[in-house]
């Protein structure tokens, strides 16, 4: 029985973590399905995940800390985005206020929401690491990783031995979490690929309810290629790099205060 209680209080974390990236799965089928008079989609969806994001903050659920880390990963992935939309990747069709070279100010959204979940399921979990690779390496292999996303365009995809570099640099790297009173650990590239998986599917779900288009899906939906999952582990991996560093960095303020 004990380990079902186990099962049941980590399901309950994972999912009270996961409220922001339900409210825009919630807010792209609603507004798919049903459309605001004068108002176009894009502009609807931005309006009602600033009023989420605001009534998460208010009550609690989310912490000033959390919408600062919220807020870098709007930008970052606004400004990939961008670039994405305007080399022709994917693109946003329906009209908007709200659109910025074609990109909807909504879209940054979706890159916090792995922000916001990553925050939430460490505090939640009581989450560290052991065997962390320290601030140098891990932060020039995330950057080597975002900066791949741009320029894998125009010089060679390193997206292979980034991957390689990732499994070498992480490779003592473990999760420490805890459930209740007993404590799990897990490697950390593992979790890459699980998070990396779930935002696939999240993906599949999000195109389905035409939050945006890849090329091959403006003449009906299909599902979003295999290939994408090692995209989003990549991400998922600068999403933990910056988490990881800033919680380390508020702990020692923490640390040295005291």
């Amino acid at each position: 029985m004990k380990p079902i209680v186990q099962l049941l209080h980590f399901g309950y974390h994972q999912a009270m973590s996961c409220i922001f990236p339900l409210a825009i799965f919630a807010t792209l089928a609603l507004s798919n399905a049903v459309r605001v008079p004068f108002l176009p989609r894009y502009d609807a969806i931005l309006l009602v995940l600033l009023a989420v994001q605001y009534l998460m903050y208010r009550s609690g659920l989310e912490t000033r800390d959390e919408i600062k880390v919220i807020c870098l990963f709007h930008l970052i992935g606004l400004a990939l985005e961008l670039y994405k939309v305007n080399m022709g990747s994917w693109s946003y069709p329906d009209p908007a206020y709200t659109k910025l070279f074609g990109v909807p100010l909504y879209s940054g959204f979706m890159y916090a929401s792995v922000a916001s979940f990553m925050c939430q399921v460490w505090r939640r979990l009581r989450m560290d690491m052991t065997g962390w690779p320290g601030l140098a390496p891990s932060l020039l292999l995330g950057g080597a990783i975002y900066l791949n996303f741009f320029t894998h365009h125009f010089i060679p995809d390193f997206r292979w031995w980034l991957k390689g570099l990732v499994l070498l640099v992480f490779w003592r790297t473990r999760i420490v979490y805890r459930v209740r009173n007993k404590t799990y650990r897990m490697p950390l590239t593992l979790a890459f690929v699980i998070v990396g998986l779930f935002i696939w599917l999240a993906e599949n779900i999000s195109t389905f309810f035409n939050a945006w288009k890849y090329p091959d899906q403006h003449q009906s939906w299909q599902l979003v290629g295999f290939s994408k999952i090692s995209s989003w582990f990549l991400l998922v991996i600068i999403s933990v790099i910056i988490v990881a560093q800033l919680k380390y960095v508020k702990a020692n303020r923490v640390s040295k205060g005291s």
